[in-house]
């Protein structure tokens, strides 16, 4: 259990020796009932709703085992985090800086950050094409078949789109640049995405503040996940993650953090939003209207987790590692090799899917 998520409202994390302890109401109980019991040698990071209270000893406990917090408010947006002391590497920081400051170096890293995105973006069209494909030949509905050529077609057209794009981004001269091949690439990229959706929840185009559908709700879930991840593993390695390329550096915002889980996006966020509706883990019952928008509530989060859990911890074999590895490995392997690229800028290789 890498990743403990404790969202009951009411409940209560205590310290018990070696474990963690949730207590709180159960159904048809009076007062309260242990809950379950988690020992702290599985747990890598903790994440709590605001509803529900934990102790100073167990607070003390998780950051002296280096166990990051994250707390959630009641429409699953992070409020903040506790987080071990990050390491004393006063010389890499100032490397950092000074990195920053130099546009080419901050051009080249970019560069390879958005062709890694876009690489995806088609990889992941690519594999749903493929699956689809296999589907719809198999249809005794020739009404059907005839649907599904239309829609494959149009996936196609995107994904030969991409494979074009690629030469101009190896000429862009300029963040601007860049930027323009990314917005246009990723709203077409979801044009085609979408297209493989149940027809019950459709999406238009991306709305983040506030999502305004439930697939917006989960992709926007499971961005703020991923992008925590990312500020957790820039500070275990003693980089500033507020000091970004791709997205320059501004108060209020993590920029290295966005930067660096720009290519992980494809895989992990919008391809696990994708499963949880075309296998039905998330359905109506778990998001609810707030705010003017459309949120994941308390089933609907606690089921989501599961699943970004589940997957961010699933095995595969890298082509481009030559091993088996995660993709939480895979955020520490990226952020330890900008680290390295602030010396040596071709050690720096964006996460590719296979």
């Amino acid at each position: 259990m890498p990743t403990a998520a404790i969202l009951k409202p009411d409940s209560r994390v205590r310290l018990d020796r070696e474990r963690l302890e949730i207590v709180g109401p159960e159904e048809g109980v009076d007062g309260d009932s242990l809950l379950r019991e988690i020992p702290l040698r599985d747990v890598d990071r903790l994440i709590l709703s605001e509803q529900v209270q934990i102790t100073s000893q167990a607070i003390g406990e998780v950051l002296r085992r280096e166990i990051p917090v994250i707390w959630l408010d009641s429409h699953g947006h992070v409020l903040g985090n506790f987080l071990p002391p990050p390491p004393a590497h006063g010389a890499a920081r100032l490397r950092q800086y000074q990195r920053v400051l130099d546009s080419q170096f901050g051009l080249e890293m970019a560069g390879r950050i958005i062709t890694a995105k876009i690489y995806n973006q088609r990889r992941v069209l690519q594999r749903l094409l493929a699956s689809r494909r296999s589907e719809s030949s198999s249809s005794d509905d020739p009404a059907n078949r005839a649907l599904g050529t239309a829609k494959f077609e149009s996936v196609d057209d995107t994904i030969r789109w991409m494979d074009a794009l690629f030469s101009s981004l190896k000429t862009a001269s300029n963040f601007d640049e860049l930027r323009g091949y990314e917005g246009v690439s990723t709203a077409r990229y979801f044009s085609a995405w979408a297209t493989f959706l149940p027809p019950e929840f459709p999406f238009e185009s991306r709305s983040t503040r506030p999502p305004l559908n439930p697939v917006n709700a989960c992709i926007s879930f499971g961005a703020t996940l991923l992008y925590q991840e990312f500020v957790a593993a820039c500070h275990a390695r003693g980089l500033d993650p507020a000091l970004g390329m791709l997205h320059t550096t501004e108060d209020g915002r993590w920029s290295l953090a966005l930067d660096l889980m720009e290519p992980f996006r494809p895989v992990f966020v919008e391809a696990l939003a994708l499963d949880c509706f075309s296998h039905q883990m998330l359905n109506e019952k778990h998001f609810e209207p707030r705010k003017g928008g459309v949120y994941l509530n308390e089933e609907g989060r606690r089921k989501f987790l599961l699943q970004y859990e589940r997957r961010m911890e699933r095995q595969f074999l890298s082509e481009s590692a030559g091993h088996r590895t995660t993709l939480r490995q895979q955020i520490d392997l990226q952020t330890a090799q900008f680290k390295t690229s602030l010396d040596a800028p071709s050690a720096f290789e964006p996460f590719l899917m296979n």
